[in-house]
Parts: structure tokens; C-alpha cells; sequence
């Protein structure tokens, strides 16, 4: 299962919400017997699970999750690689149902308290609602369906204005006025309002037909007004009418306003709210266990280069096996090498320990048999490579090292191409910059098998994968961004494109019968 994880500190409105991005099985689930309930034993060990983290979640302090019910494309994996032949792929309509027969115990169990989706919350005003239909309010998820769909439908919009431009309009039409602005709650009437509400428009329109593959599930109670998941102070609930909760700021406003203005609305009643104390929602919410670091876990396209490259398969059981023992491997043994080493002579694999290693030149082993039979001819020394046991005893430290290393080497990536001083006291930075120098005027290059190329790609690499920074001065950082993006782009349009062909073909369906 891959998630992301927005907590406390990070800006609104993706602030203390879950991404539920990614989820995968195998079906070697046993034994294969009915539960209580009525359900698969593995549907109910599977939907424990996943309660388990909502529950984890909600008492970490986080106050929503969202889930995209959407099943891989034919012939692609999501995160375990080669599953087995007998393993179907569910439909998008029993995907969802899969997802909300969890959340309904969940919410039998008061780990959720509501449950909506993307549509209903975000571009429709239902009940007293008072928030803008906006697109300020959506959270922005990396892989999710709506922000590609809504960077074409811009990129769309922009190349329309262009067209109208071109074409000598003196005035360019506005398709949506300032009163149906001002219906929508936005009190900016600016041209910006105006894309921003054709943006909506669009947008509601494209997810209307699939809105209940868009899944938001509420750990804490939405305002009603405002529809901000209340995580402090007090909620103002009203007995009498269901589902009917507001939060300070609201409820001081509400108190400002004439008593036929109050709740309910188009009432002449009114009704009494009463305030109930939120307990139990931490300030903070980091979590508080261990941290492995790993690069292969770090994103799922990672993760899948290191299944593939090693033949980590799920196609069998007994393959399946290997595969996770070889998976835990790499989680609690981060410096070991990610891939089987072959001996430079006779092209055998290596076992661990069993083998020698040139420490200048980069991949080239040898085995014990051609060591000691004297085949190698090399000029540089060979040390034997460390025992299972030697790494084993070594792990602890040397993840801590690997991990401190890391950090450092990064800082100083970032100090080295800023520095300009010719004899700078940062330790390694003439270092460093001898390496940006070398890859300008480098003809052999990474590709070719230049060994101070490849690591300064290695490490240009591993910081434009962690950088945020839009103007960052390191070389190639943004190229890297951008080409990490490209790759993620490629694959979230592929997502959106065979979403957007099965409700095409549903459609189609819907009109001949």
C-alpha cells in the first residue's frame, strides 16, 4: 500500500488529510473459507487492515482520507510485480463496493464519521453550505485523477483564449457573468473568478458521471457551513436536525445574524445549537515509529525497477515467497547491493560472501573459484566481500551512517553550487566542484561508463527526487524535476485516459439499451 500523508504543518487544503494511492495483493490467501459475516476470509483479514490504518490515522490527528476507486490498466501492475494468472481484475463497481463495504464497518466502529465524495463535497452547495465552489478548496494529490484532467482542461481554456485573441475580438467573451459569479459565493469578479469557475464547470461536468468511484472518507465532523473538518475548539451540533455540525468561526458568525436568518434556514423556526468539546485530535502528527530508509521504497516506480531488474514475480506461490523474503531483505539492509552481482570471469552470480570486490573500479567482481584458480588478471587490489553475518552485525550502524552520509553529501551538493570562493573551508567542496567540472567537459559520459559521471548523476539524482526548491541553483536539478514529472505525467494520463474510455463505453452502453 502506498499512501500520502499531509500532516499538521503542511499548508491547506491538503493540511492533515491521507491519500490512499496505491493498494496491491496476490491471491495466495489461505485458507480459502468463508468468515462469520458471510464474506472471503481474505476480504475481511484485507478490510481489518485497512481500518487498522484509518483508525491509526485518526488518533495521529489526521481528519480525512481520500481514495480514487480505480483499477490498474490490462497488463499493468501497481506495486507487486508479475501477479498470478488466476487473479482477476475487479471492475471499477466492484472495486468501489470492495472500498465502501470497509468503510461501512468502519463507521459501525465510529472511525469514520461520514462518508462523501469528491463531487458532492467540493463543487456542489447542498443544505446551508456557505463555501465557494472553487478550486482553492480542492487538496492536490500527486497521481490523483482530477489535477491532470484539470492541467488539460487549462492548457484547453488558455489555447481557446489564444484562438479568440487571434481572431481580433476586441472584447473576449466571458461564458461565465459576474451575477452567476456572485450566485457561487465568490465576491472577486475578476477575469481570474471567471477561469477558476469555467475550471469548476468543466471539471464538475468530467468527474460528475464517476463521482462515486471518488471516494472522501471523514475521520472528524465537516462544518456546514464551511465544510472544514473540524480538528480544535468546539462543534455546534443541533439536536433536532440531522448531521448538522458548525464550527466556532461559524458559529460566531451565525450569532451576528437576524434570528429568521439563523439555522435552519427559509425556516421560521430556530433552532438551539449546543457545543460539544473536540477531545483526542493531537496538534501534531508525526509519526512516532522508526523510520527505515530506503531508495527502492521511496516511490512505486522505484520499487517496481527493483522487482523487475531482480526477477522479484508474484506469478507463483513459491516465486512470491522469494520475492517478499527478498523485499524484506532490501527494507532492513539498505547498503546491500540491489542487484544480483555476476563474477567478471566466468559470468556466474556471486553468492553473499563468497566473492571479491575491485573498491576503484565500479562493478567488477569476481567468485572465490576464479580468484583462487588465479584467472583474474586486474590491476588494482581485491577485498573479499563481507559475510552474511559481518553485514548483519553491521546493519544498525551502518543504515545510521548511510543515512547521516546522505544528508551531508546532499548539503554539501547544495553549498558547492552556490560557493564561489577559490579557497573555501567546507570539507570536500573543491571536490565536488571538480566533479560539476568534469561532467561539463566529460566525452565519455555515465552512458559510456565513466565512474565520476556516474556518481555525480547518482547524486543529482537523489537530491532533485527530494528538492522543493522552484529556483534551486544545483545543475541539472530542474531538468531532473521536470523529467521525473514527465515520467509521472506519462503514467497518471495513461491512468486517466482508460478511466475516461470506460465511462465512455458505459455510456454508450447506457444509450442502446
Amino acid at each position: 500500500m502506498y499512501v500520502q500523508e499531509f500532516g499538521a504543518d503542511c499548508a491547506y487544503p491538503n493540511q492533515r488529510r491521507v491519500y490512499l494511492s496505491y493498494l496491491d495483493s496476490v491471491k495466495y490467501f489461505r485458507p480459502e473459507i468463508k468468515a462469520a459475516t458471510g464474506e472471503a476470509l481474505r476480504t475481511f483479514v484485507y478490510h481489518e487492515i485497512l481500518i487498522g490504518y484509518l483508525e491509526y490515522c485518526k488518533q495521529r490527528g489526521f481528519t480525512s482520507c481520500y481514495i480514487w476507486a480505480c483499477p490498474p490498466l490490462k497488463g499493468e501492475d501497481y506495486i507487486l510485480y508479475c501477479h498470478p494468472e488466476i487473479q482477476k481484475t475487479p471492475k471499477s463497481d466492484k472495486l468501489r463496493e470492495w472500498y465502501l463495504a470497509m468503510l461501512r464497518k468502519a463507521t459501525k466502529e465510529e472511525i469514520v464519521v461520514e462518508l462523501t465524495n469528491l463531487y458532492d463535497h467540493f463543487f456542489i452547495t447542498m443544505g446551508e453550505c456557505k463555501a465557494k465552489v472553487t478550486a482553492s478548496r480542492l487538496p492536490y494529490f500527486d497521481g490523483d485523477y482530477w489535477p491532470g484532467a484539470a492541467e488539460d482542461m487549462i492548457n484547453q481554456l488558455r489555447q481557446e483564449e489564444d484562438d479568440r485573441k487571434l481572431q481580433k475580438k476586441s472584447k473576449t467573451k466571458k461564458i461565465i457573468t459576474k451575477r452567476a459569479l456572485k450566485a457561487a459565493g465568490h465576491t472577486d469578479l475578476s477575469g481570474n473568478a471567471s477561469k477558476d469557475a469555467m475550471l469548476m464547470q468543466k471539471l464538475g461536468e468530467t468527474i460528475y458521471p464517476m463521482k462515486e468511484d471518488f471516494i472522501m472518507v471523514h475521520l472528524q465532523y465537516s462544518c456546514s457551513h464551511c465544510c472544514i473538518l473540524m480538528s480544535s475548539g468546539k462543534r455546534w451540533v443541533c439536536h433536532q436536525c440531522r448531521s448538522f455540525y458548525i464550527c466556532d468561526k461559524c458559529y460566531s458568525a451565525e450569532q451576528q445574524l437576524d434570528d429568521r436568518e439563523r439555522h435552519p434556514s427559509n425556516s421560521r423556526d430556530t433552532h438551539k445549537l449546543h457545543p460539544v468539546d473536540i477531545v483526542g485530535v493531537p496538534e501534531e502528527t508525526k509519526d512516532r515509529d522508526d523510520i527505515l530508509e530506503s531508495e527502492f521504497f521511496d516511490t512505486r516506480q522505484a520499487f517496481l525497477s527493483l522487482c523487475q531488474g531482480n526477477h522479484y514475480q508474484y506469478d507463483t506461490l513459491r516465486r512470491a515467497k522469494h520475492s517478499s523474503m527478498m523485499v524484506l531483505y532490501h527494507l532492513h539492509n539498505p547498503t546491500a547491493p540491489a542487484f544480483v552481482t555476476t563474477c567478471n570471469v566466468c559470468s556466474h552470480d556471486i553468492e553473499t560472501g563468497q566473492g571479491w570486490r575491485c573498491e576503484i573500479c565500479p562493478d567488477f567482481d569476481v567468485c572465490n573459484g576464479c580468484y583462487q584458480k588465479g584467472a583474474v588478471n586486474h590491476p588494482h587490489k581485491l577485498t573479499n566481500h563481507p559475510s552474511v553475518a559481518d553485514r548483519d552485525a553491521q546493519n544498525k550502524e551502518a543504515r545510521q551512517m548511510r543515512v547521516q552520509q546522505l544528508r551531508k553529501m546532499l548539503d554539501l551538493l547544495v553549498h558547492a553550487s552556490t560557493c564561489r570562493s577559490g579557497s573555501c573551508q567546507y570539507p570536500n567542496c573543491r571536490k565536488v566542484k571538480g566533479l560539476f567540472r568534469h561532467g561539463m567537459q566529460c566525452k565519455t559520459r555515465a552512458s559510456g561508463g565513466c565512474a565520476l559521471c556516474k556518481k555525480m548523476w547518482y547524486m543529482l539524482q537523489l537530491h532533485a527526487r527530494a528538492c522543493r526548491d522552484s529556483g534551486c541553483s544545483v545543475p541539472r536539478c530542474r531538468d531532473l524535476k521536470e523529467h521525473l514529472r514527465r515520467l509521472q505525467q506519462q503514467s497518471d494520463s495513461r491512468r486517466r485516459a482508460a478511466v475516461n474510455e470506460m465511462m465512455r463505453q458505459r455510456a454508450a452502453e447506457v444509450a442502446t439499451t
